[in-house]
């Protein structure tokens, strides 16, 4: 006797980036549509695709990422992975302890400590069963920033190698075999392409946006772009006698198309406050008024280039204006300021240069289009590129570039600190090879407050350069 046909629901986020303005909509329509199924006796489950966190917001930062685990719970999420949010831009404490409170499962099979051996907070899959006896398998993956997690004393390996392997050895436990996979889109059809095991794909990290979906062979990729514009739903038709799927398809649904309610904005709003609260710490106090401009050298951008050097040591420093969001006056400078000042997850970076190099960065940099130029992505959260700043880099009026007092010729290495977005090679190609050291898990803006204390009288100098270091390497978000 045929026992017929199971439905099974999947709801999915992605790349929410702690954009919260649609996040009492997004959990308010999850809770509605699992109470829907659960009174039609079906079975949903809720996955979060990476990349909920970002630093960049006030809550975030305040509650070291705890409170987007907060909100997952109270929106009833199943299982989540971790995007390079969560992975790379915390420091390692503080991503060991961020699932403390978690009520769902954290699902990741290409992170390890060094040993090889997994952290206690993640499992590399997870099986769950429906009522009906359909046993689900949930792998989740992760992007490879080799040099970045080895920095933070992290492994993490190739994805869609060690995705294939645990499939292979979960297949005949599962009936369906689902990836969480914070990839990108390609890494998504190439993995569709090189393991049948896979039913459904729900990818992220590059932001694409598939309204229904997308055919890869028999596997289904879906995703919802980004900052939670969207919520997925994949809609699975099993045969419960051979356990097969017979039917699968994707959507997505916008958040204007969900019930809103007054107190929504009130709601986003308290998590504003809640995060500006934590952050409101006194660091240093700054003797004169750091003003910002975004087309020419500033007291700010001098401030910070001086920073820059002193904290890396280097002989010389790049940046871009644009990094700064405002301006400080003279006064006390507390967490929540900096935070606003430099929201950005963007780490400093020395790189070691030949003279000839430098003289090429130097060059491109002048490039007149850059100032006006709108960056997205690299981890930069403004708008506008604007000057491009040296410090401690410049030329005499004998025509020649010097770093500090050195000549910049051939043959001589130099070391130059910069953000670690123009080592990707969007900009300058040449320093995406060039031999480089990421300063983390410190941030551009614990570098800021650091010579902050350290410059200023009323902070013991000692603790300045010592606890300041101890803070950002072991607790996270300064």
């Amino acid at each position: 006797m045929k026992r017929g046909i199971e439905t099974i629901h999947l709801y999915h986020t992605n790349d929410i980036h702690s954009h919260f303005d649609s996040w009492p909509k997004i959990s308010r329509h999850l809770h509605s549509k699992r109470q829907l199924h659960d009174s039609d006796e079906e079975a949903c489950f809720i996955f979060d695709i990476g990349d909920h966190v970002d630093r960049s917001h006030p809550f975030t930062e305040g509650t070291t990422g705890k409170g987007n685990v907060a909100l997952l719970n109270s929106a009833g999420y199943d299982a989540v992975t971790i995007g390079n949010n969560e992975g790379i831009t915390m420091s390692k404490k503080a991503l060991n302890t961020l699932y403390e409170g978690a009520e769902f499962d954290v699902v990741l099979c290409n992170l390890t400590e060094t040993d090889d051996s997994f952290p206690k907070w993640l499992e590399p899959y997870k099986i769950y069963e429906t009522a009906r006896g359909v046993k689900v398998g949930i792998i989740g993956a992760t992007a490879m920033y080799t040099v970045f997690y080895a920095k933070l004393g992290w492994h993490i390996e190739e994805p869609r190698h060690v995705l294939k392997k645990v499939a292979m050895e979960i297949q005949h436990k599962t009936d369906i075999l689902i990836c969480l996979s914070h990839l990108g889109v390609n890494e998504d059809r190439l993995l569709a392409a090189e393991c049948e095991l896979f039913d459904i794909i729900l990818g992220a990290h590059t932001h694409h946006l598939f309204p229904e979906g997308e055919m890869v062979n028999d596997t289904l990729l879906a995703a919802t772009g980004k900052f939670g514009e969207y919520v997925g739903h994949v809609e699975l038709h099993i045969d419960l006698d051979s356990k097969t799927v017979v039917e699968k398809r994707a959507e997505v649904v916008h958040v204007n198309e969900m019930e809103s309610r007054e107190e929504d904005i009130q709601d986003v709003n308290d998590l504003i406050q809640a995060g500006n609260e934590a952050l409101e710490k006194k660091v240093f106090y700054n003797a004169s008024p750091l003003k910002q401009q975004l087309f020419v050298e500033s007291p700010m951008s001098s401030f910070f280039g001086r920073a820059l050097i002193d904290y890396t040591g280097a002989d010389c420093a790049m940046f871009n204006a644009g990094i700064f969001l405002g301006s400080l006056e003279k006064g006390w400078v507390t967490k929540r300021m900096v935070h606003s000042l430099l929201p950005h997850p963007i780490n400093p970076c020395t790189i070691t240069l030949d003279g000839a190099e430098l003289l090429e960065v130097y060059k491109l940099a002048g490039n007149e289009s850059w100032p006006e130029t709108e960056i997205k992505g690299l981890g930069f959260r403004g708008t506008f590129m604007g000057k491009m700043i040296f410090e401690r880099l410049f030329r005499k009026s004998d025509g020649e570039l010097y770093a500090g007092n050195r000549k910049v010729v051939a043959g001589k290495t130099f070391k130059l600190a910069t953000l670690d977005m123009f080592t990707f090679g969007f900009f300058f190609p040449i320093l995406k090879e060039a031999k480089k050291e990421y300063h983390m898990p410190e941030l551009i803006r614990d570098v800021f407050v650091w010579y902050g204390m350290k410059r200023d009288s009323r902070v013991n100098k000692d603790e300045a350069d010592s606890t300041s270091r101890i803070r950002m390497n072991d607790s996270g978000p300064a």
